[in-house]
């Protein structure tokens, strides 16, 4: 089958989230191929027909709970000052997911359209170059310090 979503422009002119503008790269490997597939789901989310849509909303909470449990677990291990900020607002986050997917999963969704072409896409911009920006460099001065 071959639906809008698998055309979906991952990058570039298009994509509600620009991977290819370099702007999201935190040079934390793990931190960042996570983020690159968190911005390639909510692309094809952004253009998928509506069967699509419920599908790949679901695969969208699952991987924010595991990405969030990824980097909760690595302010935890490198000691990250301001891991309640940062876990919160993860938190609220997923609370703002679970309850758009109980919609989704009745075939109401047309609030989560918008919150994925606009709402995530705002929130990940500046989550990203704020928050996780400094979660990215705290854990290289962590790697640093293990590595002497």
């Amino acid at each position: 089958m071959n639906t809008r979503a698998e055309n979906a422009p991952a990058t570039g002119a298009g994509a509600v989230i620009d991977w290819a503008s370099g702007q999201f790269i935190l040079g934390v490997a793990g931190m960042d191929e996570t983020h690159r597939q968190f911005a390639d789901l909510v692309n094809r989310l952004s253009v998928a027909d509506t069967e699509t849509f419920i599908v790949l909303f679901g695969e969208l909470c699952v991987h924010s709970e595991l990405h969030f449990q990824d980097e909760e677990s690595r302010m935890q291990l490198c000691g990250f000052p301001a891991i309640r900020e940062h876990r919160d607002e993860h938190h609220r986050v997923l609370a703002e997911m679970v309850q758009m997917r109980r919609q989704v999963e009745r075939g109401v969704i047309g609030l989560a359209r918008a919150y994925v072409r606009d709402g995530l896409p705002a929130w990940f911009r500046l989550h990203a170059i704020t928050m996780d920006s400094a979660l990215a460099a705290h854990w290289k001065h962590y790697e640093a310090l293990l590595s002497r």
